[in-house]
């Protein structure tokens, strides 16, 4: 026998094994691939259901007022933008094949999280204290001892926790394992554009769980306490993990690392300014304006923006890596009509902003 098809032998032999070893019930309820690359879509389309929301609060904040605020959310989004990235590394990792411009990609706010217990509604809306509620809500660890739940899930972390286990157990049961995806549809740190974390390109389970360990801490937080993951992962500076910097908002007080996460933070107030911000209407539509009128113009506009965007994300993730550079510019446009757009009266009084709605290019 040949030592490459001794090693084959062996390799289908030792997944027989962990066949019988490993349970089916270990993966919870994704125990096919399929399943798995679909709820690998879904993560991509989590982690996007989250960014138009936050963009919306970044966007109203007047220039000059906020600017802790402003840098807060900022970085929660950039770690967003990361997460979905992270996603559709994994899926791609797997042989899936990131969707991101399709309609049903883009949620019709005001929406619930994709997959999620349906326990709250995310709107698209300006800087408030109910806008920083709801973010707690999409941001809110797992309790200790909360289980991996795949579907009707109460937390991102224990959605997350079961695509883990379904990584683990589907890796394990499959001669020659499940990490077979072409890794030229990996997008690495050489390609992306700035943010807080780290970009991994997944070529094995390893790569895939630590990903997801980034995406769950720096979302949650690690270990029951208030830092994210990248110090202990990558060995960067501490930061905190993206409840708790919604927290400090909140509060108008920052934490001090010593800290403790079930305690509000006792560090130096900061100056939030909930008036300082654009009027902007909760959840505006295309179809709340007159056609060719001047708000339905310029919205129609940012969404044409919001969906070249897209376009060049989809691509990226679908074998053009290079494609994510050239996001930058039209992320800068993005800001800038979504700005116009907050200073525009409508008819209800309030001021017009972004819809992020699909429209075909």
């Amino acid at each position: 026998m040949s030592q490459s098809i001794f090693q084959s032998h062996n390799h289908h032999k030792r997944h027989q094994l962990l066949a019988v070893d490993l349970p089916r019930e270990f993966a919870g309820t994704i125990t096919t691939i399929e399943s798995l690359r679909e709820h690998l879509q879904t993560a991509v389309e989590l982690e996007h259901s989250t960014i138009p929301p936050y963009l919306c609060a970044l966007y109203s904040l007047k220039s000059g007022s906020n600017t802790f605020a402003m840098q807060t959310i900022q970085s929660v989004v950039m770690e967003e933008m990361l997460h979905m990235i992270l996603a559709a590394n994994i899926l791609n990792a797997i042989g899936g094949a990131p969707a991101m411009n399709t309609p049903d990609f883009i949620p019709k706010y005001p929406t619930y999280l994709p997959h999620s217990d349906d326990a709250f509604l995310v709107s698209l809306g300006k800087f408030s204290p109910a806008t920083v509620d709801t973010f707690l809500q999409i941001e809110h660890p797992a309790p200790e001892g909360a289980p991996p739940e795949a579907d009707h899930y109460a937390t991102i972390g224990q959605f997350y926790s079961a695509i883990k286990h379904a990584l683990r157990y589907l890796d394990h049961i499959t001669p020659g394992g499940i990490f077979t995806g072409d890794v030229q549809r990996q997008i690495s740190a050489q390609h992306y554009y700035g943010g807080g974390g780290k970009l991994l390109a997944v070529t094995c389970l390893d790569d895939a769980i630590l990903a997801i360990n980034e995406i769950i801490g720096q979302g949650e937080g690690i270990n029951g306490t208030i830092m994210d993951s990248d110090h202990r992962f990558f060995g960067e500076e501490i930061e905190y993990a993206h409840f708790f910097k919604y927290k400090e908002l909140q509060a108008g007080r920052r934490y001090l690392p010593t800290d403790k996460a079930n305690a509000p933070p006792t560090g130096p107030a900061v100056e939030i300014d909930w008036n300082a911000v654009y009027d902007m209407q909760d959840n505006p539509k295309m179809g709340d304006y007159e056609k060719g009128s001047e708000i339905w113009t310029k919205t129609f506009a940012f969404n044409r923006t919001y969906m070249q965007l897209l376009n060049q994300l989809h691509d990226a993730c679908n074998g053009k890596p290079e494609s994510l550079r050239q996001a930058i510019p039209l992320m800068y446009d993005l800001k800038y009509k979504a700005m116009e757009l907050m200073q525009i009266p409508t008819p209800n009084g309030k001021m017009a902003g972004p819809s992020f709605e699909y429209v075909p290019l």
